[in-house]
């Protein structure tokens, strides 16, 4: 017997609830519904300076008018950030991930190099082989993960098909930052895991975090939930919405009737 289907919106409350949020939002609601599972709603709140009550009431508040009901409390990621540390620190001991002592002035090096060169900008894993015991003192390092060098990542899409991706094109991203405080990438995995989502759903600018997210699934030994990726909203000009195409937050069309 297969498992109950739960899938998850998890908007990041910087504003009112976008309209291209709200069609994700539908989606998953859609999905669910249709299978008989849940759909759960977790606000994606990790970046405080950014993150707002007004933006969250105004997201509750504009899923409520459109009819799409979530199951159980609404979840806060910022609320599980010790949980994302102890994630991080898990992957620091199976060996797939570790500290990094680069300053803000080696990255900038590593930057003006690959520009100069004329190949793309990433890290280029300085410390990923080196003995921390060569750290520099009084640096805080960043944790980063052990992405693997060779090979592929592959994403099964149920809307893009498969979707493969080289390894050489990915490096060791952060997972968690000199202050303590986790990437988004690393928090996803974990809430999506531990939300027990089988099903994610959300817009095709998602589909490189969807191959770095699915390393980290893999190093942790949990099942990859099922993925798919759906088009974006494109203006009449066949950009991607954006304010220059006039309303956007759900609000304006209720206000418009």
């Amino acid at each position: 017997m297969s498992s109950p289907v739960v899938t998850r919106f998890a908007p990041s409350p910087t504003g009112y609830l976008h309209i291209g949020g709200a069609r994700t939002a539908l989606f998953n609601w859609a999905f669910a519904k249709g299978k008989g599972g849940k759909m759960l709603l977790r606000i994606e709140d990790t970046d405080r300076e950014r993150s707002t009550d007004a933006a969250v009431a105004a997201i509750l508040d504009g899923m409520t008018w459109l009819g799409l009901t979530w199951d159980g409390e609404a979840v806060s990621q910022y609320d599980r950030v010790a949980r994302h540390r102890e994630v991080a620190e898990e992957l620091l001991r199976r060996g797939r991930a570790y500290h990094c002592y680069c300053s803000p002035a080696d990255l900038e090096a590593m930057r003006t190099k690959a520009e100069a060169e004329k190949r793309p900008i990433r890290y280029d894993g300085t410390w990923r082989d080196r003995d921390p015991a060569s750290a520099p003192a009084g640096v805080k390092p960043v944790i980063r993960f052990r992405a693997p060098q060779e090979g592929e990542t592959v994403i099964s899409d149920q809307a893009q098909g498969r979707v493969v991706i080289p390894n050489k094109d990915l490096d060791d991203l952060i997972i968690l930052r000199s202050d303590g405080n986790p990437t988004y990438n690393l928090s996803v995995v974990v809430d999506d895991h531990d939300m027990g989502i089988t099903h994610i759903i959300r817009g095709v600018d998602h589909l490189t975090n969807a191959a770095r997210q699915t390393q980290i699934y893999l190093a942790m030994g949990w099942e990859v939930p099922s993925m798919t990726h759906v088009p974006l909203i494109h203006g009449p000009d066949g950009a991607k919405l954006s304010k220059r195409h006039g309303a956007l937050g759900v609000e304006a069309y209720r206000a418009m009737g």
